[in-house]
């Protein structure tokens, strides 16, 4: 479908105009947000890889990047640090598997904008070629806007089944660990290692942050992108049309009337309305934690 965007775009400076803009902010998004990832977690596992640990000391119980049950005695350096560098590598991959499911989502909603902005620029220029070209060539253009806002909708609608389970667990977890973080740094204050703690803890409560808020306003691009179609139809000068033109031109305006959304597991529409009930819930429920602390 992208590719057959692509492919259309081409034709016309304005599409492609738009298509590569949209393309080049996608590509420095993705790169924004996997050096984030990136910072987050050799900040997250520096403080234990770089600690200098005696292996023979059998009293002491060994760091590692996450809490682990090994199955066989760690007594030398070679095993300790082997240990150290998986954990590494499957915390890192984790981190860029979850960058770049998040930087291609909007990915996918910065190219359907675009898409957008190309039908509405086509809406404006209905009325004056109509005035200056044969009735015909109306009705060509009028049917490549249909065709075009109904694959835009199919778009959305794709990206709506992809990500809307994605979406509700990010929800769910994002809560949680928003909540689980801010318990962790406001109950670190004080503690004899209190900036290990809160260091840790900040930069990863900045990036599930920023998962949530990333979900949410794509949701909300979306929407406001998907209303403007509407809006450019209705100012279009319509009634210097062929009625049955208008007629068309009518039912594009009462279909984005339907605004394009994203949910949370078909239940909660992705905005930034919600990224707000995100940030009230957790801080309820540290609230609660720390008056149970």
């Amino acid at each position: 479908m992208i590719s057959d965007d692509w492919d259309d775009c081409a034709k016309s400076d304005i599409g492609l105009r738009e298509t590569e803009s949209k393309a080049k902010i996608s590509d420095r998004i993705m790169n924004s947000i996997v050096m984030l990832h990136t910072m987050t977690i050799i900040a997250y596992c520096a403080g234990t890889v770089l600690k200098n640990v005696k292996v023979t000391d059998s009293t002491a119980e060994l760091p590692y990047v996450d809490k682990l049950d090994i199955p066989f005695n760690v007594n030398t350096q070679l095993v300790y640090r082997s240990i150290l560098f998986v954990e590494f590598l499957v915390v890192i991959m984790s981190g860029w598997a979850a960058g770049v499911t998040n930087a291609l989502l909007l990915s996918l909603t910065l190219h359907a904008a675009g898409q957008m902005d190309i039908l509405r620029n086509w809406l404006t220029q209905l009325v004056s070629r109509a005035n200056e070209s044969k009735h015909e060539s109306t009705v060509i253009m009028l049917k490549q806007i249909v065709e075009k806002h109904q694959k835009i909708i199919n778009f959305s609608e794709s990206i709506e089944n992809l990500y809307t389970q994605i979406a509700f667990l990010q929800f769910a977890s994002n809560m949680i660990m928003i909540c689980s973080l801010g318990f962790v740094i406001v109950t670190a204050i004080g503690s004899p290692d209190a900036t290990e703690h809160i260091v840790r803890s900040l930069l990863f409560y900045t990036i599930t942050n920023l998962e949530a808020f990333i979900f949410c306003y794509a949701g909300e691009y979306l929407s406001n992108k998907s209303k403007l179609i509407g809006i450019a139809a209705y100012n279009t000068m319509w009634y210097d049309l062929a009625p049955r033109d208008g007629q068309v031109l009518l039912f594009v305006i009462l279909r984005s009337q339907k605004q394009l959304t994203l949910t949370a597991g078909k239940m909660v529409d992705l905005s930034l309305e919600s990224f707000a009930n995100i940030m009230k819930a957790s801080g309820s429920y540290l609230s609660v934690l720390l008056a149970m602390n």
